[in-house]
């Protein structure tokens, strides 16, 4: 299994959140897909934000998180508003 540190846009710090809560592997980010990460992420790091989903939907597709979509940027900010609710 690849270590998460060895994705796009997952550092040392994201590496240790998300091993915290279960995803320890670059093969399990991709499996759980970054909403749902994100989704285990916010319920322990109440701070996690906006940027912490691009970068995740960034590493699921092995590429620079300000690269993605504006399209998929949209989305995504559509279901961290959601969140907030």
């Amino acid at each position: 299994m690849a270590e998460l540190t060895s994705m796009m846009n997952i550092g040392k710090e994201m590496a240790k959140k998300l091993d915290s809560v279960g995803i320890s592997s670059s093969e399990e980010l991709i499996r759980s897909g970054a909403e749902q990460a994100f989704l285990k992420l916010k319920e322990r790091y109440s701070n996690v934000c906006l940027v912490h989903l691009y970068a995740l939907e960034g590493a699921v597709c092995n590429m620079e998180f300000n690269s993605l979509t504006d399209d998929r940027k949209k989305e995504l900010k559509e279901f961290h508003d959601f969140l907030k609710r």
